[in-house]
């Protein structure tokens, strides 16, 4: 049996979709290898069944530093971000390692699914919830949509969901009204646990999204969690988007995502000394603070996709 070490150093998100990449490893090469993982979010890997303890100077041991440079050829080939991690092992193992599963590969133990959630400890009882990211990180200030539309979205359904608020405390995340507040709350295996407990998620294209898929939901629950994207038109939709998601892109409506995605970081300069505020980095189409592929899309768009996993049966109201 060969062992590996895979390393990866990038957000949360990517490492959700390591861990498809080696489930799928094993799941197609049983048997055949043994393996270990260096990466900054050892909470996503928490009760893995593929993860041993191997040691890197072993000369039977090979590292890899994994990358996904089929990212690159994301607005013309019909490819999700799944396939990304698997093709750079396909390639540099000489392997045919094919998805097996439609989403990341998260674990939890069955002590942690006894435990009540974070919103029960706070109401007091088994709440429905949907959790609501309204923000994100400063190096990707595209994908911000605005925080009144999100207030709309909450006082729209006042009464009839219970929204969650969560976000990395350092990161962009405005304060919202009628929400239970857990901003700077939870860490990442918190996060974990609190999306299993939850029925629905609305966020732009983040790690909250790639959780909605990754993460099983209770036993009594719809097989797939209810997830609205608001993505506008910075990522290729077949890159990101999830077949039980509503992901609300703009792709194709305006000359600067007309064939995929633009990728571009920053609505504006940060003056941070980051690189994305180099001006090939900044969206070239702006409405006030929004970039023009967010602002089109409206409150009355988001609450209307929503309300279809309630209208069509897959959601109930409490």
């Amino acid at each position: 049996m060969k062992k590996l070490i895979l390393k990866n150093h990038q957000s949360p998100g990517d490492i959700v979709m390591l861990t498809a990449a080696l489930r799928d490893l094993h799941l197609c090469y049983p048997k055949q290898f043994v393996t270990d993982i260096r990466t900054p979010c050892s909470a996503l890997w928490e009760n893995n069944p593929y993860v041993v303890s191997l040691n890197e100077n072993d000369p039977e041991t090979t590292t890899i530093r994994c990358e996904y440079p089929l990212i690159h050829q994301s607005n013309q080939r019909p490819y999700h971000f799944i396939f990304g991690f698997i093709e750079f092992l396909n390639e540099n193992l000489d392997l045919q390692i094919k998805p097996t599963a439609f989403k990341g590969d998260i674990h939890l133990a069955p002590i942690e699914k006894k435990w009540i959630s974070q919103v029960h400890e706070i109401t007091g009882e088994d709440t429905q919830f949907w959790l609501i990211n309204a923000g994100g990180k400063y190096d990707f200030t595209t994908k911000w949509w605005e925080r009144e539309r999100y207030q709309q979205v909450i006082d729209y359904f006042q009464g009839k969901i219970q929204f969650v608020q969560i976000g990395e405390e350092g990161h962009y995340h405005p304060a919202l009204e009628g929400v239970i507040d857990l901003r700077g709350k939870t860490d990442l295996r918190q996060l974990v646990r609190l999306v299993y407990h939850s029925i629905g998620i609305l966020t732009p294209v983040s790690l909250p999204m790639h959780l909605a898929a990754a993460v099983e939901t209770k036993s009594g629950m719809p097989p797939n969690r209810s997830c609205v994207v608001i993505a506008g038109g910075r990522e290729p939709s077949q890159w990101e988007a999830y077949p039980h998601h509503q992901f609300i892109h703009t792709n194709g409506a305006l000359p600067c995502c007309d064939n995929g995605g633009c990728w571009k970081s920053r609505v504006s300069p940060l003056g941070d000394g980051d690189t994305k505020d180099d001006p090939n980095q900044l969206c070239v189409n702006v409405v006030g603070n929004l970039p023009k592929c967010l602002d089109m899309i409206t409150a009355e768009e988001v609450i209307r996709r929503i309300e279809w996993y309630y209208q069509g049966g897959t959601l109930a109201f409490s």
